[in-house]
């Protein structure tokens, strides 16, 4: 999977201000973007991260609906996925699908991406897996003012 470049651990969290609560006083986050309230998808998503270190997704339930409602209540798959930001998500779909992947889902717009298409898929080994078809997409921090 050549030219797909890393962007984020997603974390299912129940209460976002909590969530970032812990994820600075733990793990030194201390930028974060706005929260985006993505209805075609069912989320509320926020981004942080410390100066060093991984970028990490909250996401929350936009309602009873919302996609990860039962994870939230089985309490599994809290640490839900690895996201790849990718020039070409259709190649890079075939490609997780050849290696015996399946998908979560369809391709659907994100609104933290500008609208840009996300999919979903599950590996041979369990975990999931984000495609982001937005090739060299930064999020946009707000950095503490020290």
């Amino acid at each position: 999977m050549s030219g797909m470049q890393f962007d984020h651990i997603g974390l299912i969290v129940s209460d976002m201000a909590e969530g970032r609560q812990f994820l600075e006083g733990t793990f030194g986050v201390d930028r974060w973007t706005k929260v985006f309230e993505d209805t075609g998808i069912g989320v509320y998503v926020q981004f942080g991260r410390a100066a060093e270190g991984p970028c990490h997704e909250l996401i929350s339930p936009l309602g009873e609906g919302s996609p990860v409602t039962t994870a939230l209540k089985r309490g599994v798959n809290i640490l839900n996925h690895v996201a790849y930001l990718t020039a070409d998500l259709d190649a890079d779909a075939q490609r997780l699908q050849d290696k015996g992947s399946m998908m979560a889902g369809p391709a659907k717009p994100a609104v933290a991406y500008g609208g840009a298409r996300v999919q979903f898929w599950i590996t041979p080994q369990r975990f999931m897996v984000e495609l982001i078809e937005a090739p060299g997409h930064e999020h946009a921090y707000e950095v503490p003012r020290g």
